[in-house]
């Protein structure tokens, strides 16, 4: 019986570098890339638990995991930092480059 590889391995690795390398678009996308990523590891990891000795790529279905977990926890915080900014500013003042000045004013007198 030869070895074989886990079917979505190499996909889990592509969508963990790309979560951490899309976290700077809003947190969305990347999150989104994040979760299927880890999806697929559990259906691999069954696969996997089923008949650990016939696979041969378990250790990059792992560091996919891993990436996939640091993709997910950089969107998160990214998404709530662009929802705090849209808290603090306004989200009419995002649209506005001279209201965004306005309310850029606002905060710096508000922490001297």
């Amino acid at each position: 019986m030869e070895n074989q590889k886990l079917p979505n391995a190499t996909a889990v690795l592509v969508l963990g570098i790309l979560s951490i390398l899309t976290c700077c678009c809003y947190g969305l996308f990347g999150l989104a890339l994040a979760i299927v990523g880890l999806f697929l590891t559990n259906n691999d990891l069954k696969i996997y638990n089923a008949a650990p000795e016939k696979f041969v790529n378990f250790k990059q279905l792992n560091t996919g995991k891993i990436l996939c977990i640091i993709g997910v926890v950089l969107n998160a915080i990214m998404l709530l930092y662009f929802i705090w900014i849209i808290k603090m500013i306004g989200f009419e003042a995002l649209q506005d480059p001279a209201l965004l000045q306005e309310k850029l004013k606002e905060l710096q007198n508000l922490n001297r």
